[in-house]
């Protein structure tokens, strides 16, 4: 029987492995693309990220007028599959990963956070109602990147987020396809909400592409695009970027969830029939 030594000692060697390979795979696909600055499509790659995101993310830092290369992540795991673990690991960015989940983000300290000097992860099973906290935990109030993800009170915590200070000069969030491109909604805010609890399809969670426009767009953000899995939409402050920049981009508006789609095997809007009598709010 393993003893609880040797156990993590296997785990460690295990994340540092991933680590490893997550920076020789995101190296390839960089060197890969060819960028065009006005499709968002060629700039996708993924080291640490699921969708891409390393990639769009590398490109619009890259366009940044400046950069404090501080980065927040809310839902981000062992640290390790994410939006920020590129700009920890190989960057050498500072910010703070900040993750419900004791045993993962134990984990991520052991291995992740030794990559780079700055960088923290916060116990913390983040609600409209406590965001603001971490303000204090960072030295700025607009990080380079902010990256939100927790299948389910996203709209609320990214509201909420806003209206006490963050400014964040890229943000990134998970938008639910099954809502479809048009209809503006999210849930019902629910401080204890676990997706996987909600409903069996695991289906009812999140926010609709539409509400989050809605939502930047009254913040005086631009949509910039989705990436091609219909996971994830970026969202920057045009304060930091040049207009020319920004009025080429020609991103892509929607795209439904691939993986979603290779499991029911049917489209989002049938999908969405499935949670149409939960309870939902227009935004």
């Amino acid at each position: 029987m393993l003893t609880t030594r040797l156990r993590n000692y296997l785990i460690d060697l295990r994340s540092r492995q991933r680590i490893a390979i997550a920076l020789s795979r995101g190296a390839a696909m960089m060197h890969a693309r060819r960028v065009d600055l006005a499709r968002p499509a060629t700039w996708e790659f993924s080291g640490f990220s699921q969708n891409g995101e390393d990639g769009v993310l590398d490109v619009l830092r890259g366009q940044m007028r400046a950069s404090n290369r501080y980065f927040l992540e809310i839902g981000a795991a062992d640290g390790i599959e994410n939006n920020t673990a590129w700009l920890l690991v190989a960057e050498k960015y500072a910010g703070l990963m900040v993750d419900g989940n004791e045993a993962a983000l134990e984990l991520a300290r052991r291995t992740v956070f030794e990559q780079s000097v700055g960088s923290e992860g916060e116990l913390m099973f983040v609600t409209r109602d406590n965001v603001a906290s971490l303000r204090g935990k960072l030295p700025v109030a607009d990080p380079d990147v902010f990256s939100l993800d927790i299948d389910g009170n996203d709209y609320h915590v990214a509201e909420a987020a806003l209206a006490c200070g963050f400014r964040p000069r890229i943000f990134v969030v998970e938008f639910n396809s099954v809502y479809g491109p048009e209809r503006s909604l999210t849930i019902e805010y629910d401080e204890g909400f676990v997706f996987t609890r909600a409903h069996p399809t695991w289906l009812y969670y999140g926010v609709s592409i539409a509400a989050w426009r809605r939502l930047f767009e009254r913040h005086g953000y631009r949509f910039v695009t989705v990436e091609r899995n219909g996971v994830n939409a970026f969202f920057v402050d045009p304060a930091w970027f040049d207009a020319e920049f920004l009025d080429r981009v020609d991103g892509l508006p929607f795209a439904e969830n691939r993986y979603q789609g290779r499991k029911f095997k049917v489209s989002s809007e049938e999908q969405f029939r499935w949670i149409e009598g939960e309870r939902f709010v227009t935004v």
